[in-house]
């Protein structure tokens, strides 16, 4: 499926569980992920804590535990959101394995808060020859938002525009295959590569700096593609710390 603008472009999420051994007690631990755009994907590799965790990290200062999250932790993390008593949010964690196209991941890594990214290295690996990201359709440039998008290119405007993208990748992918074959090194030969390219990331983020990342990327001035994977990171950390986001995005816990 190729995307490039509205509608949404996550696909259905995929489950697969994976039992776990610890101290004699089995854990089941969800493999969740969520197809993004025409070849990208959201992953959930693991996960440390729960919203029972946070709970707990803020009733520490009183000497205090509990081992079941109810109504009354809900309203103790919404409590600890509005006030900005951001701290026990922290003691939380998820690693995501995240593929994007590069221009994708130079807006995400501006996130570096509690935030900790691992990138496949182009010095390693010979990227193949059809991993670009290829738009369902072309946006025009918006005329009040200078940096943003609106509207579609299309007709015979928006072929030509289709064409001349896919020319300009598939381009640039044959010149660096060839500088491969001739001998040059990868780390030289990946410089023609386009930013439209797909890389993969391991990304791990505090609960807080998550919150954070999604927040500003699903806003609508934020870019359409990374609005995409923000929803997705989105569904991913709702179904492993529901009450926290909820809280730390401003929006009633259930």
């Amino acid at each position: 499926m190729h995307s490039g603008g509205p509608p949404s472009a996550l696909a259905a999420s995929r489950s697969s569980g994976v039992a776990l051994h610890l101290e004699g007690t089995e854990h089941f631990m969800a493999q969740i992920e969520f197809s993004v755009l025409d070849r990208g994907f959201v992953r959930l590799i693991d996960h440390m804590g729960s919203d029972l965790s946070v709970v707990n990290a803020a009733r520490v200062s009183f000497g205090k535990r509990k081992e079941v999250f109810d109504d009354a932790d809900a309203k103790l993390i919404d409590y600890l959101a509005r006030h900005d008593h951001t701290s026990p949010f922290r003691h939380t964690a998820l690693t995501f394995h995240v593929k994007a196209p590069i221009f994708v991941f130079r807006q995400w890594m501006k996130h570096r808060i509690a935030s900790e990214f691992n990138e496949i290295s182009g010095r390693y690996v010979e990227f193949p020859e059809d991993e670009f990201f290829i738009p369902g359709s072309f946006r025009r440039q918006a005329k009040v938002n200078k940096q943003g998008s609106e509207g579609v290119v299309d007709g015979p405007e928006g072929e030509q525009a289709r064409e001349l993208f896919l020319g300009a990748c598939r381009n640039a992918v044959k010149q660096y295959k060839a500088m491969i074959a001739l001998g040059v090194c990868r780390e030289q030969a990946r410089c023609v590569l386009p930013l439209g390219l797909y890389s993969e990331v391991y990304w791990t983020v505090s609960l807080q700096a998550a919150a954070h990342f999604i927040r500003l990327r699903t806003d609508s001035h934020a870019q359409w593609e990374i609005q995409q994977y923000a929803r997705a990171v989105r569904q991913v950390v709702e179904s492993v710390f529901p009450a926290g986001l909820k809280a730390l995005l401003g929006e009633d816990t259930p």
